[in-house]
């Protein structure tokens, strides 16, 4: 074979390189964790368990005192602050405001939140007689709305799903639930499913893209009938995943 011919052979098929274990997530033992609405019965929850695992956390509220006060009865480290001083201390920002300040809330904080990751966990419902029901935001979903109020952060959307009676419980060790994740970026989305895996019981499953939310937060409608009918503290699992 000529020089000319070698030359001409197709070099060697290289072997595709192994498939990414979806499971193999990110250490984010170290990461400052903020949560907005954090006086709040979730907010207060997440906190609470985040901060018993390990996970330093700041809570925040419109005023720092209250928010100081809610942080001295959690304890496990957690701070207080006003919401500003929250997001920017903080590495994640979970937001977890009542529906009707989502809004008004974001939007006095985009400068805060700029570049931050933020994990949107507002259900917007709607009660009457009839029970809960889910409402629909002009934007599609809360996440998307958080979205499209903070430009310049990375939105995802978890931790809808969760009882607030339970996350706040200290003789409850573990909370048996799958927390769906959703958000466009695959490794902003990891952490996060990292982040809910720190907390004893649970596992974050990812659940797909922010267009997807509305039906996630629209579930929680559901939960609360069933938690209603069997008085229950519902929860998800994902099975064969």
């Amino acid at each position: 074979m000529t020089s000319s011919d070698s030359a001409q052979q197709p070099a060697a098929e290289q072997a595709p390189a192994p498939a990414k274990d979806p499971w193999d997530l990110p250490d984010v033992s170290g990461l400052v964790v903020g949560v907005l609405g954090g006086t709040g019965p979730q907010g207060k929850g997440l906190a609470y368990r985040l901060a018993r695992a390990g996970q330093k956390v700041i809570i925040g509220s419109r005023a720092a005192e209250r928010a100081q006060a809610a942080a001295a009865e959690l304890g496990h480290g957690v701070e207080g602050a006003d919401n500003a001083e929250c997001a920017r201390r903080s590495d994640i920002v979970i937001v977890a405001v009542p529906w009707d300040g989502h809004g008004k809330t974001l939007e006095s904080l985009r400068a805060e939140l700029a570049g931050k990751l933020v994990v949107d966990c507002v259900n917007p419902l709607g009660f009457d007689k009839k029970g809960a029901y889910a409402l629909k935001p002009a934007e599609g979903s809360a996440a998307e709305q958080a979205a499209a109020l903070l430009p310049d952060s990375r939105v995802t959307a978890a931790f809808h799903h969760l009882s607030a009676v339970l996350l706040q419980d200290p003789e409850i060790e573990e909370i048996d639930t799958d927390v769906m994740v959703l958000g466009e970026v695959r490794a902003d989305v990891e952490i996060v499913q990292a982040l809910a895996g720190r907390i004893a019981g649970m596992r974050g499953v990812f659940a797909g893209r922010l267009r997807n939310a509305h039906q996630v937060e629209s579930l929680v409608a559901n939960l609360i009938s069933v938690n209603r009918r069997y008085k229950a503290h519902a929860g998800l699992r994902v099975t064969d995943v």
